[in-house]
């Protein structure tokens, strides 16, 4: 089975210390889907939204800020970019013996996206 949970965020509201250096995320809104795939639990569950929600939103969400992008991560925060580094974050914590992270798709605009994933 799988499961997908779709965050949409204004990467603006995420920027810390801003000071018009990070023009590239300003005023973005991004629309991000997360699917993983598993075998649902005795109750038919695969995994709970809320856990999803509440580790993609500390993982990934709240890292969105000038600082952390582009002076700790230090890359060019283009959508394949951003992608990249969603896989790397959050698949150690969506791989356990009953699920794993399937796919991730970043939706820069309403027609352009990035996305990556396991067969």
């Amino acid at each position: 089975m799988e499961v997908t949970k779709i965050f949409t965020f204004d990467s603006a509201h995420n920027l810390t210390e801003y000071k018009g250096k990070c023009e590239r995320l300003h005023g973005h809104t991004y629309k991000l889907e997360v699917t993983v795939r598993g075998t649902p639990d005795k109750e038919g569950m695969v995994i709970d939204f809320g856990d999803l929600k509440q580790l993609v939103t500390e993982k990934v969400i709240k890292k969105l800020d000038h600082h952390y992008l582009n002076e700790v991560l230090g890359f060019n925060t283009t959508c394949e970019n951003m992608i990249t580094w969603m896989w790397d974050v959050l698949s150690p914590h969506l791989d356990t013996k009953r699920y794993r992270l399937k796919s991730i798709t970043l939706w820069e605009t309403p027609t352009s996206f990035a996305r990556i994933s396991r067969e």
